[in-house]
């Protein structure tokens, strides 16, 4: 259904029953209004006053559009291989990448001297920005999908949080964005497995393990993979800009890589 279409909406349900009964039912008729836009559009209008933050007063700054869009528009097109009902689903990683988009504009104020005190920054700000946004595309709805998809989210954030401080704490020597980015896919798939293990062995192992092991870790490997996929923008507009590479290397501590020591010219050379 278009946003802009308004108006009546007969509804009619079709089956083939054969000699049973009628093929098409009753009409049903629904007064379709024009959704509120209002609640989609608050957590972008929240990143679009982040902007205007005195750090982020500046041209390079607006690039943390192009990555938040990627994630927008892909998880909006609903692709036709996904099952019904994993709308919510595609609504957490909505909701996650633009806590990282705001996590990404608010580096200056989040880092702290202490590395754990930082991680404890960054997991309050990406909470409370996925948070945001997560609510505002259900509308005031709360389903028993919306509570699971809720749960999931606040996992993400979790493991989101969690894998940024470890993969800097690994990589505090150097920054080098190919070694960043595998120790970041490794770590997600690692604590996403930690996380969902002790619900998977409460869960199915009264009942006999209903869903085996091996089926278990191809599902948290897949969701590893969507995470990361959601991360991977971000990663690379990190990469490409200056202005946020330097901000990802404090955020995480992550020293620069040094340039090699030029050795000194013998004495001889520098009397001629």
């Amino acid at each position: 259904m278009p946003l802009t279409a308004s108006g009546n909406l007969a509804i009619i349900t079709s089956s083939d029953l054969g000699g049973l009964g009628p093929r098409e039912g009753l009409p049903v008729t629904y007064n379709w209004a024009v959704p509120n836009l209002a609640p989609l559009l608050l957590p972008w209008l929240v990143i679009l006053g982040l902007l205007a933050l005195k750090p982020n007063r500046c041209a390079a700054a607006l690039w943390i559009w192009l990555p938040a869009g990627c994630v927008v528009a892909l998880t909006r097109g609903q692709p036709a291989i996904l099952p019904m009902g994993t709308d919510v689903f595609l609504d957490t990683i909505t909701a996650l990448a633009a806590g990282v988009a705001a996590v990404w504009l608010l580096s200056d104020y989040l880092r702290r001297p202490n590395r754990f005190v930082t991680f404890l920054f960054i997991l309050l700000a990406l909470a409370g920005f996925s948070v945001l946004s997560f609510l505002s595309q259900q509308n005031g709805s709360i389903t028993d999908d919306t509570l699971q998809a809720g749960i999931v989210l606040a996992a993400g954030v979790l493991v989101t949080a969690a894998a940024l401080s470890l993969g800097g704490l690994i990589c505090r020597g150097h920054c080098r964005k190919i070694g960043l980015y595998t120790w970041l896919l490794i770590l997600l798939g690692v604590i996403w497995l930690v996380i969902a293990a002790p619900f998977y062995v409460l869960q199915f192992g009264a009942s006999g393990g209903m869903i085996g092991w091996n089926v278990f870790f191809l599902v948290m490997l897949a969701v590893a993979a969507v995470h990361f996929a959601m991360l991977l923008p971000f990663l690379i507009l990190s990469s490409a800009s200056p202005f946020y590479r330097e901000r990802l290397k404090a955020l995480l501590h992550v020293k620069p890589e040094t340039p090699p020591l030029l050795a000194p010219l013998p004495e001889s050379r520098l009397k001629t």
